[in-house]
């Protein structure tokens, strides 16, 4: 049995394009402790690049300011917080439908919180107007037997 893994990690950095790649490799990175799959690693990854453009592009919108995560493991999950203090959010419910989007002018596809929702277990979006924002992901990573045992059932299936 896989004892119990318990960890958290901070991080915060200015609202900079140049930036999200570093978030999402920290991140990735702190989650490899779960021995996650390539796939599982790529989820974390994409989502977190998401959240880390969304509070640079939407909620700092061209000013300054600082992007804060806030990660944990435990057991065979991670948690991800990521917020900013910028503009917040004025209707989460249409923030996350599909192809929505602020900045079309931007070429912006409005996929980000359907892309999230996508990879990762659970998304929960708070946001207050003029506050900021808080996008909390949950993602289950399963354990090598569970993973094995799923390549094993594909196989079976793709020899038929």
């Amino acid at each position: 049995m896989k004892s119990e893994i318990e960890n958290e990690m901070k991080l915060e950095f200015i609202s900079k394009s140049a930036n999200e790649a570093f978030a999402r490799i920290t991140v990735a990175a702190f989650a490899s402790q779960l021995d996650p799959t390539i796939e599982e690693l790529a989820d974390i990854k994409t989502a977190v690049s998401e959240a880390v453009t969304n509070c640079i592009i939407h909620g700092y919108d061209k000013k300054q300011g600082i992007v804060k995560i806030f990660a944990r493991l435990k057991e065979n999950e991670i948690l991800i917080e990521i917020s900013d203090k910028g503009k917040g959010i004025e209707n989460i419910d249409i923030a996350k439908e599909p192809l929505y989007t602020t900045k079309p002018n931007l070429e912006r596809s409005g996929m980000g919180f359907t892309i999230m929702e996508s990879f990762m277990d659970e998304v929960d979006v708070e946001s207050v107007v003029g506050l900021g924002t808080k996008v909390t992901m949950r993602k289950v990573i399963k354990n090598k037997l569970e993973n094995e045992e799923s390549d094993d059932e594909f196989e079976m299936i793709t020899k038929e």
